[in-house]
């Protein structure tokens, strides 16, 4: 028989075999969950190249496209190929308004020879569309870079924009245009979500909703329509990406009020100029190869080519904004092109030489050159600040053989000068005998400058002074010859000249034009009265002179 503490024993050691026992077997099921982490960051990196290559955000598509959402889907079409080519569209906009009268297929058989792309020469047969193009050039390239990076996205948010319509009751089947609602083949991606607190967007097309088509009701004659953008969508959901209102041109137009709904003017008439057009369930654009080769007589292309790639000889300089489409449609290199840069000096060779030199010159002290335009001008205002700064200022002036000497020393010697003036007379004489010194340390060339000047004004100074006493004698010289008694036949030599003119009269009489007028008509009186008859001419009367007094006094002239 057992005895009680050793039952109570065995029961205890039972409990703590079987709670070790569970502490063990806890950790093992925890095992897969903590596996389970492992398997969700594979699935992460494969969204973040999605995320990368989206060039345009939501908002940013439905503001592009809404000006153009509306339109029939071939001319949708054609508009967006053509974007991708914003100088090209830029030139058949200048076209169009320098030919208004040329429209339809005629229009684009003008436009053969013309260095542009099929699309774009297409879009030549309906003026209207031209006209909205050309007036923001930077929407047309934007919508093109979207179209060539984001082609499915830019669909979706055509779609977006067309439900959002026929929701407001502003898309519906017309004289001009058929609208059909076909349902959605393939599923696009979801929608983003709402942006600045706006209302959400519409969704995109998903799998088992419906795609809006638009067509002309008569295929052969072409309705543009024009709207309001910021009205024929309802409440837009975006208020810091609203869209952009082109209003249409008068003359196709006319006597249509745009309130919130479309308006329809002219049609155009055309049979070949739209070849493309958007496969909504295969996501690219298809080409009518038939209508293609009947517009476009000297560009055929081959039955088999019915899907629209973009070629990059058209673009011309304009770049592309995303990589991808940098990567695909960019200019090819020439050959050669990768010599270049060894031909310019830019190669591994060059930059370990300059690197050895630069660091030869840091060695010896030497300021190494200046590796940017900005550095060197930095150091030049360095240079400058430097020179400016230097005692007795500096510059030019400084240079050796240049004359410079001869000016510093005359800057030293009026220092001096000033200095002198403000200091005793010892110190007075100190600065002279200084200011000597440097005269005659200024250099032999400086001395023959000084010698030179000092030459120039003497003889500038003997010059004035031969004029000056000229001009005494010549005003002295009269009142002498007036006062003294002359001999009879100096008289005669004096009043001969009287009777001849002046050499320096230009101004003669301008002083006392009385007297010149008396001196002009002397002898008129007497002239006239010889030229009278002897029977009109009066008897006269003898004049007696009174003698005067005194001996020998002159007759003055």
């Amino acid at each position: 028989m057992l005895r009680p503490w050793c039952v109570l024993s065995t029961v205890l050691i039972a409990a703590v075999c079987a709670s070790s026992c569970k502490r063990d077997a806890e950790p093992a099921a925890p095992a897969p969950a903590a596996q389970a982490p492992a398997t969700v960051p594979p699935t992460a990196p494969a969204a973040a190249p999605a995320a990368t290559e989206r060039v345009f955000g939501q908002e940013e598509l439905d503001q592009m496209v809404a000006p153009i959402a509306l339109y029939p889907d071939s001319l949708l079409t054609q508009v967006l190929m053509a974007a991708t080519y914003p100088g090209n569209v830029a030139d058949a906009v200048a076209w169009s308004k320098a030919h208004p009268d040329a429209k339809g297929d005629a229009a684009v058989k003008q436009v053969a020879e013309q260095p542009w792309d099929p699309s774009v020469q297409s879009l030549v047969a309906f003026p209207q569309v031209m006209a909205t193009l050309g007036q923001d050039p930077g929407w047309v390239q934007r919508l093109g870079d979207a179209f060539l990076a984001q082609p499915g996205d830019v669909m979706d948010a055509v779609q977006r924009l067309r439900r959002a319509a026929q929701a407001a009751g502003n898309l519906q089947s017309s004289p001009q245009q058929t609208v059909n609602v076909v349902p959605a083949q393939t599923a696009p991606a979801p929608a983003s979500a709402p942006v600045d607190g706006g209302a959400a967007a519409p969704p995109p097309p998903a799998t088992g909703e419906t795609i809006i088509e638009i067509a002309p009701t008569n295929p052969e004659v072409v309705y543009v329509p024009s709207y309001n953008p910021t009205t024929v969508y309802g409440s837009w959901p975006y208020p810091s990406y609203p869209p952009a209102y082109y209003p249409p041109t008068a003359a196709w137009y006319p006597g249509s009020a745009l309130m919130t709904g479309l308006a329809f003017g002219t049609g155009v008439a055309v049979a070949d100029a739209l070849w493309g057009d958007w496969d909504w369930g295969g996501g690219d654009v298809d080409i009518d190869v038939n209508r293609y080769n009947n517009i476009n007589t000297n560009r055929q292309i081959s039955s088999d080519r019915s899907t629209w790639r973009h070629d990059s000889n058209y673009r011309g300089g304009t770049p592309y904004r995303d990589s991808r489409s940098r990567e695909q449609f960019g200019q090819q290199r020439l050959p050669g092109a990768e010599n270049r840069q060894s031909f310019r000096g830019n190669d591994a060779a060059h930059d370990a030489s300059r690197d050895r030199a630069r660091q030869e010159m840091q060695r010896r002290g030497l300021e190494a050159p200046a590796a940017s335009n900005r550095q060197a001008q930095d150091r030049a205002r360095e240079a400058g600040r430097d020179i400016r700064e230097r005692p007795g200022g500096g510059g030019l002036d400084a240079r050796p053989g240049q004359g410079g000497g001869g000016t510093q020393a005359s800057r030293d010697r009026a220092r001096d000068v000033a200095q002198a003036r403000t200091q005793p007379a010892g110190q007075r004489d100190n600065a002279r005998n200084v200011a000597d010194a440097r005269t005659r340390q200024g250099g032999g060339q400086t001395g023959q400058h000084r010698d030179a000047a000092r030459t120039t004004q003497a003889n500038n100074r003997a010059r004035d002074q031969a004029r000056s006493q000229h001009a005494q004698q010549a005003r002295a010289q009269p009142r002498s010859q007036v006062n003294s008694p002359r001999p009879q036949h100096q008289q005669q030599r004096t009043h001969q000249p009287s009777h001849q003119p002046s050499r320096n009269n230009a101004f003669a009489g301008a002083s006392h034009p009385q007297q010149a007028r008396a001196q002009a008509n002397r002898g008129q009186a007497s002239r006239q009265s010889a030229q009278r008859p002897p029977a009109s001419r009066g008897g006269g009367q003898q004049v007696q002179r009174q003698q005067r007094s005194g001996g020998g006094a002159h007759r003055r002239g």
